[in-house]
């Protein structure tokens, strides 16, 4: 087993945009445990100062609001020199795809390219929080990073799937062309707490429905599967890359595959809800399959999910009943 040894903590300042939102909250918090200075930038778009509330205390966090997809502002906290850049800013929900496609192209694009100049001013180690959504609707099952996907470049989802394809060339583009030391991370679908319950995406939709006694909406036959990560497990595996010097890409997610309907029934049951399911049209270009080759991280990182299915769901489903 690799063992990749922590190098960024205690003295190291840490630049993370969207660390207000789902994910990026969730590190904002592993790396203040870890002793760094963090400084999230957010507009808010689709990320609340909720997520990082018991933060805004603390003597090593800093919140900018700004969108990345601008000239950085000019504030102490930005000016300064930055150890790791993590980018991690972008709607990301299905919902967010009709709604926001401007925003997320710009995000994908103007604010990549931003962010990586300024890592190669800074010497920074500059961190790509990509997608499985790259794979588009594979034709090679489970994903492995050596396979180019299947895209349609100007369907619904495509805002989302290019923007997340051309920060990765640029990543690599940064690295080749002007020597930057850049980590691509292909983040499959993770859920948990701090996730918004109204985002489009399965897991809270089916949540919020089934803790209102609601039928559970599953899009087309509900045969379609998904491989779900706990949000715990995609924040270990972002900082394994982080530490580890690797460029990748590299997938980070679990391999347990289950249907839409086996994913709607366990969430009933964990809710103790008496919801049935309710079959609506499939939405257009949604993948069938989609499940990580995780082999490069395992050798790469040493990577291994830990949270099973039926404890990840209980912990997020308690979340969403607690609000």
């Amino acid at each position: 087993m690799v063992v990749v040894a922590q190098r960024y903590g205690e003295g190291h300042r840490i630049l993370l945009t969207g660390g207000a939102g789902f994910v990026g909250s969730h590190l904002a918090d592993a790396l203040i445990v870890r002793g760094a200075q963090v400084v999230v930038v957010d507009n808010f778009v689709t990320g609340s100062k909720d997520n990082v509330a018991h933060l805004l205390d603390h003597p090593r966090f800093t919140l900018v609001e700004a969108d990345v997809s601008e000239p950085l502002p000019a504030v102490e906290a930005i000016a300064a020199r930055f150890d790791a850049i993590m980018h991690f800013a972008s709607p990301a929900s299905p919902t967010d795809f009709a709604l926001l496609p401007v925003e997320i192209l710009r995000v994908g694009s103007l604010a990549t390219l931003q962010l990586l100049e300024r890592a190669v001013t800074d010497g920074a180690r500059f961190i790509m929080a990509s997608t499985s959504e790259a794979y588009g609707d594979p034709l090679v099952h489970p994903q492995p990073e050596t396979y180019w996907g299947n895209v349609n470049p100007i369907g619904i989802r495509s805002v989302y799937d290019e923007a997340k394809r051309f920060s990765e060339a640029a990543t690599m583009g940064y690295r080749r062309g002007r020597g930057a030391d850049v980590g691509i991370v292909r983040i499959f679908n993770t859920y948990g707490e701090r996730m918004r319950p109204d985002d489009g995406r399965a897991i809270p939709t089916f949540i919020s429905q089934a803790l209102r006694g609601e039928p559970i909406t599953v899009h087309g036959s509900g045969t379609q599967t998904r491989s779900i990560c706990h949000v715990s497990d995609l924040v270990r595996g972002i900082l394994l890359l982080l530490d580890s010097g690797e460029t990748g890409p590299i997938n980070c997610g679990t391999e347990h595959e289950m249907t839409m309907l086996e994913l709607a029934d366990t969430i009933v049951r964990l809710s103790d809800s008496t919801s049935t399911v309710s079959l609506l049209p499939r939405t257009a270009d949604d993948p069938e399959r989609r499940r990580p080759d995780l082999s490069k991280a395992r050798e790469l990182l040493g990577y291994e999910p830990a949270v099973a299915p039926e404890e990840g769901l209980r912990r997020t489903v308690e979340y969403f009943r607690s609000r």
